[in-house]
């Protein structure tokens, strides 16, 4: 394992303030140690829901960026818009393109090489359903939506939580949450998909999710307060290898694993805590340690993110506006370091942690 140096490179962290009418993307710099310092905000050309609560848009991913720095693609969950940013060499970011989204309330995204997918919520009571709907990015950072991308999920009330792509490209899968269930598509050469394979999930409320580059799958498990593990085979049928390792928190909804890919971390928003699991060889998972997000006061941890680097992990709080940062050390082992309040973000209502 990967042992951290205390000398930490820079890099950069984003959150959405997912407000209305104008929705906008916070920048920080992350110093010595990983501290973060507040740079500045960039509008997206969107709104945000603004709403007033924990967990807005009930989802993972809903700003993300390209495996390479390059991007930053974020939802606007007011406006039906998906927003592309391309970023400079010193972390800013410079609005390209801002596209609807194919469907009504995105709120999570995937991107591999060219191709971004997006999932919509829908609007049942309007019988506007639930779907993924796919895009090509050009070399600009520009969106073009991709004809027959747009599939129905497995009801039109499925509440899709989070969309991720296998480590090849190949698939997708996407977690309902109201329905526990992991729909699986597979993708074509020209971006779009077939249609899904539909799979139960281990545990009640699927949310979260995150490959590994082994293909290994993860998901945590909102009602479950859990975290499973599968393999996905090429139909994409999964298969259970660890089914709802329990925590004993409330909440588990995000997950992301640590940069060796030994450790998985889950956000416990119900109980304000930061759950480690142990990722053995087999797939199969081992529960570590359970601590707190913050000290004082009792957060409510959401959106969570691994730096490029390894040597951090940042923690969206979002009763607070706060963000927690923690220096990542051997066996997975989180310290914490940072409580930056000062971030722009409102108290209730932001979503959304992106990680260079």
């Amino acid at each position: 394992m990967t042992v951290m140096n205390e000398k930490r490179p820079m890099g950069n962290v984003y959150a959405m303030t997912n407000e209305a009418p104008n929705n906008e993307v916070v920048a920080f710099r992350r110093g010595i140690h990983g501290k973060l310092t507040r740079m500045k905000s960039f509008e997206t050309g969107g709104s945000g829901t603004g709403e007033a609560k924990v967990d807005p848009l009930s989802s993972q991913g809903s700003l993300i960026l390209t495996r390479n720095g390059q991007f930053l693609f974020v939802v606007n969950a007011g406006s039906d818009s998906i927003s592309s940013f391309r970023v400079d060499d010193c972390g800013a970011l410079i609005l390209e393109d801002v596209e609807p989204s194919g469907g009504v309330r995105p709120n999570s995204l995937a991107v591999h090489g060219n191709l971004l997918y997006v999932t919509n919520v829908g609007n049942p009571a309007n019988k506007i359903a639930s779907n993924v709907t796919g895009f090509h990015v050009d070399k600009e950072g520009r969106l073009t939506r991709i004809i027959g991308s747009t599939h129905s999920l497995s009801t039109p009330n499925a509440q899709p939580a989070c969309v991720v792509f296998s480590p090849d490209g190949r698939q997708i899968v996407v977690s309902e949450l109201n329905n526990n269930i992991l729909s699986v598509f597979r993708v074509n050469r020209d971006g779009t998909l077939i249609r899904p394979t539909v799979n139960n999930s281990s545990g009640a409320g699927p949310f979260g999710s995150d490959f590994l580059s082994s293909g290994l799958l993860l998901v945590s498990e909102s009602g479950a307060n859990a975290l499973s593990s599968y393999s996905v085979d090429a139909d994409g049928d999964l298969r259970v290898i660890s089914g709802s390792v329990r925590n004993g928190q409330l909440a588990t909804c995000w997950v992301t694993t640590s940069r060796c890919e030994e450790f998985a971390y889950t956000s416990n928003a119900g109980s304000g805590t930061i759950t480690t699991y142990r990722i053995r060889d087999n797939g199969t998972l081992g529960l570590l340690r359970v601590g707190y997000s913050t000290v004082r006061t009792l957060a409510a941890p959401i959106d969570i993110g691994v730096s490029k680097d390894g040597c951090n992990f940042y923690v969206l709080n979002g009763n607070q506006g706060s963000i927690t940062v923690f220096s990542i050390r051997q066996k997975g082992l989180i310290l914490r370091i940072q409580v930056l309040q000062d971030t722009g973000l409102p108290t209730l209502g932001a979503q959304g942690l992106a990680v260079l």
